[in-house]
């Protein structure tokens, strides 16, 4: 069966709330029941997580690797722009992920035009919402089918 985890980054916890203008109205909690809605209908193991803080998502990318994760969706939002840490531990773990955006990073501020995951990452897909996530899910099982073989 394949394994997907999904990792959201700091402030996500408030979407519904956050800036509606940039991120929508769904919450968090919304976004992942639709996920494992998807799983469902997939037959795929789901796995979600949201953290602020930056060591604790190095970990779970790094305890993806201990429990047989095949797939990450990562939303890693401002740390994005910032982590080292997360690339590192991407790089170390060698698990393939899709960095997914709620927001177009290209058609806001320009220090949101980097990122230090995007080169390093399967894909990137960003500006639709929370349909970011459902694309993202949609392409890693996809990818899993194709590397399974």
């Amino acid at each position: 069966m394949t394994n997907i985890q999904v990792i959201h980054g700091p402030n996500l916890n408030l979407l519904g709330t956050r800036e509606p203008e940039f991120y929508g109205a769904d919450t968090l909690a919304t976004i992942n029941q639709e996920l494992a809605q998807m799983a469902e209908q997939n037959a795929v193991q789901l796995q979600t997580f949201q953290s602020n803080v930056e060591g604790e998502i190095v970990s779970c990318i790094q305890q993806a690797a201990a429990k047989d994760i095949d797939f990450v969706i990562i939303n890693p939002a401002a740390y994005t722009h910032t982590s080292v840490a997360i690339r590192d531990a991407f790089l170390a773990t060698r698990i393939p992920f899709i960095e997914t955006h709620l927001s177009n990073v290209y058609a806001r501020e320009e220090f949101r035009m980097h990122s230090y995951l995007s080169d390093i990452a399967l894909g990137v897909i960003s500006g639709f919402g929370k349909n970011s996530y459902m694309l993202a899910f949609e392409a890693a099982i996809i990818h899993c089918k194709q590397t399974s073989k």
